[in-house]
């Protein structure tokens, strides 16, 4: 199983607007691992997103598998690297109600 690991001070990252209510223990928790990472909370919100996409490995299959990449295909040039990107960076929309709370 790999290990998450987040970088001090990297914050930029292009993003998708997601509306998501998260609980009040998990947005201070995120507000808490933004500011002693010096990152704002998108990111963390977005780090955390990949790696836990990234460690399911039945939607890493789908994802994979022909059937899920026909509709992607004219999208981008990498098909299994776009959905990752789009949920990653649609989480960042999590934030308000995350530094909201918090």
């Amino acid at each position: 199983m790999s290990k998450l690991k987040i970088e001090h001070g990297i914050s930029r990252v292009r993003r998708a607007k997601l509306q998501a209510s998260i609980d009040q223990s998990v947005a201070e928790d995120i507000q808490a691992l933004a500011d002693w990472s010096n990152n704002e909370p998108q990111y963390v919100i977005n780090h955390l997103l990949r790696f836990a996409l990234a460690q399911e490995e039945d939607f890493q299959k789908y994802k994979a598998s022909p059937a899920a990449n026909p509709a992607k295909t004219g999208n981008s040039m990498k098909p299994s690297s776009s959905p990752a990107k789009t949920s990653a960076g649609a989480a960042s929309k999590a934030d308000p109600s995350a530094t909201a709370h918090a």
